[in-house]
């Protein structure tokens, strides 16, 4: 997964197939920005939160 803030790669386990689709709070591990972490069954993205 890559921070829509500062860039950087970090990793985040995918929910199981019978929790998709789903949405996570995240704060990035790297510049601790929050983010929504989106995930469904074609895989995962993440989205800036107060941009």
């Amino acid at each position: 997964m890559q921070c829509p803030t500062c860039f950087e790669w970090f990793e985040v386990a995918m929910p199981g197939p019978d929790e998709l689709p789903t949405e996570i709070d995240y704060d990035c591990e790297i510049c601790c920005r929050p983010m929504l972490i989106v995930f469904d069954s074609d895989g995962g993205w993440a989205k800036g939160l107060g941009d």
